[in-house]
């Protein structure tokens, strides 16, 4: 009986050299804690992080056999999003917790026929596109935006 390697540490894009087998995850499979996954050319492994964790196109898992897997951001269906206003329309995304991924001239969000509806509502051409999807971090630091905590604090005056 063999057993797969299991990948227990993630090394952050840039942070990591040499080779490296490519696994291909859209976003939402970008987010995880324990899965088995394949690389491109067939390889099995298993994942089993500490805690769910967001990796980002780039990242790599250290697998226990020593070898590395890095992370790619795998073509999804998106909306590309255009408009005489993109700072408007990223801020009405952004209130609604959407990830998004800010280009100079587009946006791209998952598609979300409500979101694609309310968009161009506001103006917004909204055209479904695949691509790799790569939205911006959270304000807390934390890849995903859905998921973070607002914490009350007390200060002194």
């Amino acid at each position: 009986m063999s057993y797969l390697p299991i990948a227990q540490t993630v090394r952050q894009a840039g942070d990591w050299t040499g080779p490296a087998e490519v696994c291909p995850l859209d976003y939402a499979a970008r987010f995880l804690r324990r899965k088995r996954l394949e690389t491109a050319t067939g390889k099995a492994f298993v994942v089993d992080l500490a805690h769910t964790t967001s990796l980002d196109h780039g990242d790599a898992l250290e697998l226990s056999d020593g070898s590395l897997v890095e992370i790619a951001a795998a073509h999804e269906t998106l909306y590309k999003v255009t408009g005489p206003d993109l700072v408007r329309l990223a801020w009405h995304i952004g209130n609604r917790h959407t990830p998004c991924q800010i280009n100079s001239d587009h946006l791209l969000i998952q598609a979300d026929p409500v979101i694609g509806h309310m968009l161009e509502h506001l103006g917004a051409t909204v055209t479904q596109v695949t691509a790799a999807f790569t939205p911006e971090g959270g304000a807390y630091g934390h890849g995903r935006t859905h998921s973070h905590e607002h914490v009350a604090t007390a200060h002194d005056h």
